[in-house]
């Protein structure tokens, strides 16, 4: 006598399972996530297990690191230098943004160097494939091509090829016969990536993962998709804008700081070298609301422009627009403003941009925004040779930030030639030859420096 199939319950965001259906998550709190799949109890299959041996942490022996190197500086720098033999990594990003494109190209660079690269499609044929490759110049024999879903059919071919390195396009496409659910589902999505991680640590080839985003912006699938592998890249970028920023969020191997800058162009991604320079290049001449900083990410300055427009609101409440800036981080500095310097933007309009499409989340943008606020609402343009940054507190006072020697040089290589910052972060600060710096207490001193 066989054994019924059974339907549970799971959620699609977190994982959470139930024998009913609930309208909401009682696990993550999430709305209609709730979706059935049929489960085979009688069927139970080996899972692919790894465990090294048992050892004492002081004979552990260190092997020099041997990263490999696709020769796309940016690609590399977001990895930390490279990508690590028996890695699993993610790579997330909003549909069309080009993470099909960028995997293709460093799959294509890495078997120029002599790996055998696998490319594993699920979505697409190999002929789109080779459409996409003969318009990004993609041609190498080390580079092959494959389309499915099955996991353990595809298993076969990796053992039959024993390729260097593989990539998958996407995880969500992939499923397994072990479970009865659908592609794409929470169960299948689990189960394919852990026994994608289980290949990789045994046999030490790198594997990347394409993953689909929400309309949150998040990787879709359970969350223990992005605690199973070892890096997590988001692709970023608006579709007006021709940059994109490669971001990890989540690294084993390196920084969580590192970002990647890259063009899209009609040859494919190309690499930003000097991404200051870009996002400058169209600065406007002696525009009022017009500040350059000197941000971080991870251990690379980018000079970038804080746009702010303040005008008269005809609305019964002044709009607050903030792109490419936190929201509230806006409306506190604007109060701020309003209690420390007795300036009245009650009942003015204020938009802030970061041009170029960048988001900058650190607080030493502060002294950036208040600056082009000010300047904006006195219409009294910024000296085009300055730049600024600090933090700025709810007493108005400027505070100090990190690694102010960078961001100096960084500005000093681009032409600038006064910066003002904290006094905190003057003490043992070496000035550059050509460039002056001028400390900076309160935004009361910021404001007598910049119109006075």
């Amino acid at each position: 006598m066989t054994k019924q199939k059974k339907s549970i319950y799971v959620c699609q965001a977190c994982g959470y399972q139930t024998l009913k259906w609930m309208g909401r998550c009682p696990d993550c709190g999430q709305w209609n996530s709730m979706v059935e799949e049929v489960t085979s109890p009688e069927r139970k299959e080996k899972r692919s297990s790894f465990m090294s041996e048992l050892q004492s942490i002081d004979k552990i022996s260190l092997a020099p690191e041997m990263r490999l190197k696709t020769d796309i500086s940016e690609f590399d720098r977001t990895l930390g230098g490279g990508v690590v033999p028996g890695s699993l990594i993610l790579i997330g990003g909003d549909p069309g943004i080009g993470k099909s494109t960028l995997i293709l190209q460093v799959l294509d660079r890495l078997a120029r160097n002599g790996c055998r690269a696998l490319y594993i499609s699920g979505e697409e044929s190999p002929q789109q494939i080779k459409l996409r490759a003969e318009r990004l110049a993609v041609h190498s024999d080390g580079l092959f091509v494959i389309a499915g879903t099955c996991i353990e059919d595809l298993f076969e071919e990796l053992k039959r090829l024993k390729p260097d390195l593989v990539a998958v396009d996407s995880i969500q496409t992939i499923y397994t016969d072990a479970i009865a659910s659908a592609p794409g589902s929470v169960g299948q999505v689990r189960e394919v990536a852990a026994q994608l991680m289980a290949f990789a640590k045994q046999s030490g080839i790198p594997v990347f993962l394409i993953g689909h985003v929400t309309k949150e912006g998040a990787i879709a699938g359970p969350k223990v998709l992005e605690h199973l592998v070892d890096t997590v890249l988001y692709f970023e970028g608006d579709r007006g804008h021709v940059f994109r920023i490669l971001r990890a969020v989540k690294n084993r191997y390196g920084s969580t700081n590192e970002i990647g800058v890259f063009e899209m162009k009609d040859s494919g991604l190309a690499e930003v070298g000097n991404p200051s320079s870009i996002f400058l290049e169209q600065r406007p001449q002696d525009a009022p609301g017009s500040v350059v900083i000197p941000c971080l990410e991870g251990t690379r300055p980018v000079l970038v422009e804080i746009q702010a427009l303040v005008g008269p609101s005809p609305l019964g409440m002044p709009r607050r627009t903030a792109v490419g800036v936190d929201h509230n981080r806006v409306s506190l500095l604007v109060a701020v403003l309003a209690k420390r310097m007795g300036m009245q933007l009650t009942d003015q309009d204020i938009f802030v941009n970061v041009a170029g499409g960048l988001k900058v989340e650190e607080p030493a943008a502060d002294l950036g925004i208040v600056s082009a606020m000010m300047s904006s609402f006195l219409e009294r343009p910024v000296d085009r040779r300055t730049v600024v940054f600090g933090e700025v507190g709810l007493a108005g006072e400027v505070r100090g930030v990190s690694q102010p020697d960078l961001r100096i040089r960084e500005a000093k290589k681009l032409g600038f030639s006064r910066c003002l910052l904290s006094r905190s972060n003057l003490e043992g600060v070496r000035t550059p030859q050509g460039m002056e710096l001028a400390g900076v207490e309160s935004v009361q001193d910021l404001h007598e420096i910049l119109f006075n």
